[in-house]
């Protein structure tokens, strides 16, 4: 079927549709990863996007029940250059369009991804609509100039989750699946894997968390519960948690000022780690600022250099705002930048144990630059236990 993405500012792409038939409609980014696809399409911080991967070829490893980031797929739309639409690999259990049409997510495909990114780089991310239904180009620029835009916008309530609930399953291994508290993998296959034991309880707020950081606080040794993003800061501090984690998520912080003032009560009570909009949510509860990025970072090469100990990471990113790190000085020290465009992307408090980084140390689908901080957090508790 034929498909039109259009963009706000009147720009147009034809091609044909994939996956759900329908509208969606949100702020189109690129993304830069070569690889991961599924991942991306279930992180829950695209909430309310159309993303355009800048890799030709997707759909070729189709998608499988394990490389998932959340319940279900939040982001609005896809587009893509070439879509095959018969996956070749041994874990695949059916093909992406399937996938996407079950859960609602148009797509499009066969356009000119190059030229919608250099518009995108040269004049910004904006809204724009994907269509099947649109019986004309105007038609189809007129519904995305009629989007609501991400600023002022609470994403979060979309994607966090109803109750809390305990996470018990650690990294995933190739000879069983993904290994549970017990050291037997998910897919109670004869081999075991060695899984640390429960040395920390870490109370982690729900702003969109992606399942792998989940597993990676787990494979550190801790015991994490997982609470909605309205949670109460009294609530959480009744759990009597070692630490506290500030989750990734979608769209504007200044849109969800129940996590700030929640956040600005735990300050000093426990130890902090917050990614992404964590990161940004506590540089709010700090006194500090965000803003709007050109087009954001999206992609697992982004080069972001530790202060602390001068080496460079290769990261994964996925945000469209960033810390004003003006905003925190005398409150905050920056400890990371973006070697890109010198954004921030770290921050640590002056005296109490209290970090966030703004891209994501996670690694699904990659790099693994940036899995000591996973460390750098049950040392801090460790430091902190008790006080």
């Amino acid at each position: 079927m034929k498909a039109i993405l259009a963009l706000a500012d009147g720009q147009v792409f034809h091609g044909l549709g994939f996956g759900a038939d329908g509208d969606a409609v949100g702020e189109v980014v690129f993304n830069t990863s070569m690889t991961g696809y599924q991942e991306i399409l279930t992180d829950p911080s695209y909430e309310g996007q159309l993303v355009a991967m800048t890799y030709p070829q997707i759909g070729n490893v189709g998608v499988n029940p394990e490389d998932i980031e959340a319940r279900r797929p939040f982001m609005r739309g896809f587009i893509v250059k070439d879509y095959t639409a018969q996956p070749s690999n041994w874990r695949a259990s059916q093909p992406l369009h399937e996938y996407m049409a079950a859960h609602g997510i148009v797509g499009i495909q066969g356009i000119d991804t190059r030229a919608l990114v250099h518009h995108l780089r040269d004049h910004g991310a904006q809204d724009g609509v994907i269509t099947t239904t649109a019986a004309s180009a105007e038609e189809a620029v007129a519904k995305a100039k009629a989007a609501p835009g991400l600023v002022g916008q609470d994403l979060v309530k979309n994607v966090t989750c109803t109750e809390a609930y305990d996470w018990n399953q650690g990294m995933w291994q190739l000879t069983g699946g993904y290994k549970q508290r017990d050291g037997t993998s998910a897919a109670k296959r004869s081999r075991k894997g060695s899984f640390t034991a429960p040395k920390y309880f870490v109370v982690a707020y729900d702003f969109g968390i992606k399942y792998n950081i989940l597993r990676n606080l787990a494979e550190s040794g801790c015991q994490v519960r997982v609470v909605p993003a309205s949670t109460p800061a009294s609530a959480v501090l009744a759990l009597k948690p070692d630490g506290i984690f500030l989750s990734n998520g979608p769209g504007d912080p200044d849109a969800v000022p129940y996590a700030k003032e929640n956040v600005q009560q735990l300050i000093g009570k426990k130890p902090i780690f917050g990614i992404c909009l964590g990161h940004q949510i506590l540089g709010l509860a700090l006194g500090g600022k965000t803003y709007k990025l050109k087009f954001g970072h999206h992609g697992g090469n982004q080069p972001v250099m530790d202060l602390t100990t001068r080496k460079v990471e290769i990261t994964s990113q996925n945000h469209g705002f960033a810390v004003d790190t003006d905003s925190l000085i005398g409150a905050a020290q920056l400890t990371h930048v973006n070697l890109n465009d010198n954004t921030v992307e770290g921050l640590a408090h002056r005296e109490l144990p209290i970090f966030s980084v703004q891209y994501h140390p996670e690694s699904s689908p990659g790099p693994h630059d940036a899995n000591y901080l996973f460390k750098r957090f049950t040392d801090l508790m460790a430091q902190h236990r008790g006080s």
